[in-house]
């Protein structure tokens, strides 16, 4: 779990840490842990740092929050920089990270959010940018490798009890899709048919009606579903998906 959320409703720490001078504020920064299954894996995007601190290292889209703006402002002003906002299907809050040593030149909080980009989609990034799986992450600067891991905590408790997988998957798949969407953000191979039938039966998918062409080598052309919204709704309170044991 993050070191975080220790923060009062008017969104300063509960305790002034030691070194600050009395009546100083910190800043506030928002972050996004933006994944996208590509070639078959979760990936996170991240940028490469060309100044210090942490110069070289890769750090999450975001940026300090203006005086004139909320939180959700802010991290799409700045998500808007790095990925086209319109391509993110799906962004919510993910938590409060406030250790008073986690920027070593600044007591700065950070509030990261979770955002998700379906299959199939390649946003244009600048040069700086890259797409980087999570279970392989560069030297991450501040404590960014850790929100990165917290984000896919979140993603892969969300997935079991929720829709979520809409904003992962495109807009039409095959099962086979599906499950390969599910694999690779829940780190262990899932059953296209167990997948069907639980996500069936929770009104999360319909089919289309329609079948996706065979390829060159031929077989029985695939049938193809959709998420029945692509609106964020829990679908079972207390469901878990488990790894096959």
């Amino acid at each position: 779990m993050p070191q975080s959320t220790t923060v009062d409703p008017s969104g300063q720490p509960s305790g002034q840490p030691s070194g600050q001078p009395a009546g100083h504020s910190p800043a506030h920064t928002a972050l996004a842990v933006v994944f996208q299954v590509r070639a078959g894996v979760l990936q996170v995007l991240v940028w490469e740092r060309a100044r210090e601190p942490h110069r070289g290292a890769w750090s999450l889209p975001g940026g300090t929050l203006a005086s004139t703006e909320t939180l959700e402002q802010s991290i799409l002003r700045h998500l808007a920089t790095k990925v086209d906002v319109r391509e993110v299907a799906h962004l919510e809050q993910l938590g409060t990270w406030s250790d008073p040593a986690r920027h070593p030149e600044r007591w700065e909080l950070a509030t990261a959010y979770l955002g998700l980009v379906p299959l199939g989609i390649d946003p244009r990034v600048p040069p700086d940018t890259r797409w980087h799986a999570v279970d392989a992450l560069p030297h991450a600067a501040f404590d960014h490798g850790a929100i990165v891991l917290a984000g896919r905590e979140r993603l892969r408790g969300k997935l079991s009890y929720s829709n979520i997988g809409f904003a992962l998957a495109p807009g039409s798949f095959t099962l086979a899709e599906l499950r390969d969407v599910y694999t690779a953000a829940l780190g262990y191979e899932v059953s296209a048919t167990n997948l069907k039938r639980v996500l069936l039966r929770r009104g999360a998918i319909a089919a289309t009606g329609t079948h996706r062409a065979h390829g060159p080598s031929g077989g029985r052309p695939a049938e193809l579903f959709r998420f029945c919204t692509h609106r964020f709704e829990v679908t079972d309170p207390f469901a878990v998906l488990r790894p096959p044991s």
